[in-house]
């Protein structure tokens, strides 16, 4: 009975306060949107940076430590150490205990975009995020020498469309002054965004990257020696050398074996680096950043708390009349003060409720947007243990914060000394 009146009597005290409590619940919610929002970004940008490369139980490449080879042939960050020889390559296929192998060759550019030049292999078995395939949103996959398949996000930016050529850049940097203009490339395809680096990049054919480094010596097209499209056609491109292979193992329990193996390999020096184990790696050598990120964001919800310990204390002097009454009509100075205690979970409770549906509803609408222009893929997904849990941290904090308050007001109520015999 008690509970139900102390219940009620709060109530009643928020909605007489409606306004200014209103805006307290306001700031309580933004800066715990903004908390709880750091918090479910950081689990998927790390669930999406560990996704960036899966099923892939190997990456080889020239001898180089794991994060360079790691930036440069899945991140498409940096370049190679060295090249590893096409008969090199030959020999790993040659092993049956490898499922599948997939060759890229690194070098050049697009206005900026890495070109990854590679066969068959990379649409049939790279995979990212859950095991997911790549996919054409229009077009299909290179079939000529001079076809290409344009990233996502290069299609994007640059307003291309399936038909349309495209003259591709020697070198890696952003901006380059030795251009392939013999070798057009025509634009047959253009893949689903998949919110990795994969969306960043331009795709050719082994051979299409071969045929347009014909008749060039140290990064100059000597003239007279370079091919026209026409005379391309028909000839082998064959390389000498590519950049890395993805390795994809029959039996992973011989991956560790295999790994040592090529890292002996006594044809050429070799690294063989497990992508997963790179990969969180390098998101620890990030993860203090957003660590510090978190903490930051930590502050301001206190700061919202401290504001409504604040207003509480403020509002404490107008209810002088207010604890009155309720002392002369018999209420207890434990009753009284439990009313600070309801009023401010009340409120956070509410926080987190406006947070929730706001947070369902933000998500909902900028998924698609933020997949689009950023290349960031949010899952609408239950909160996990620890969201939960600093969810939950906020109606916590906002009691112990109601106790100072809930403290003055039960000292003032009992020097009133109204209503005595209701607190025996």
């Amino acid at each position: 009975m008690k509970a139900r009146l102390a219940l009620s009597l709060a109530l009643s005290s928020l909605w007489h306060r409606k306004k200014v409590l209103a805006l307290v619940c306001l700031t309580l919610t933004l800066s715990v949107s903004l908390l709880l929002g750091i918090q479910y970004l950081r689990t998927e940008v790390r669930q999406s940076f560990t996704s960036t490369i899966s099923g892939t139980d190997l990456i080889v490449g020239a001898r180089s430590g794991q994060l360079n080879l790691l930036l440069y042939t899945v991140f498409h960050i940096g370049d190679a150490t060295n090249n590893i020889r096409w008969s090199t390559y030959q020999s790993l296929r040659e092993d049956r205990r490898l499922d599948w192998l997939i060759p890229i060759s690194l070098g050049d550019s697009y206005r900026g975009y890495r070109v990854v030049a590679t066969d068959e292999n990379f649409p049939a078995h790279f995979r990212y995020g859950r095991d997911l395939p790549l996919a054409l949103a229009r077009g299909q996959w290179f079939e000529q020498v001079f076809d290409v398949v344009l990233g996502a996000g290069v299609a994007r930016s640059l307003g291309h469309q399936v038909g349309e050529d495209i003259i591709l850049s020697h070198g890696g940097g952003r901006t380059s002054f030795s251009n392939h203009k013999d070798t057009p490339f025509t634009v047959t395809g253009i893949l689903e965004p998949t919110g990795t680096p994969v969306d960043q990049a331009v795709y050719i054919g082994l051979d299409g990257m071969e045929a347009m480094h014909v008749g060039w010596e140290s990064g100059v097209a000597i003239p007279g020696r370079t091919l026209s499209r026409e005379q391309a056609q028909g000839r082998d491109f064959t390389p000498d050398a590519i950049t890395a292979v993805f390795v994809g193992i029959e039996r992973p329990v011989l991956t560790f074996r295999i790994q040592r193996e090529i890292n002996q390999f006594a044809g050429e020096p070799l690294s063989a680096i497990l992508p997963g184990v790179a990969l969180s790696e390098l998101w620890r050598l990030m993860g203090q950043f957003e660590r510090a990120l978190l903490g930051i964001t930590g502050f301001v919800v206190v700061t919202s708390l401290i504001g409504l310990a604040a207003v509480l204390l403020t509002l404490q002097a107008q209810r002088a009349h207010e604890i009155a009454v309720l002392r002369a009509t018999g209420a207890s100075p434990g009753l009284i003060a439990s009313l600070y205690i309801l009023e401010c979970l009340a409120l956070a409770l509410a926080a987190c409720v406006l947070v929730l549906m706001i947070g369902t509803l933000a998500i909902s609408l900028a998924r698609p947007w933020l997949l689009a222009e950023y290349g960031l893929q949010l899952s609408l997904r239950p909160l996990t243990l620890s969201e939960w849990a600093l969810l939950a941290s906020v109606p916590a904090a906002a009691l112990i914060v109601a106790l100072i308050p809930a403290f003055n007001t039960w000292r003032q109520s009992r020097r009133l000394g109204f209503g005595e015999a209701a607190d025996q």
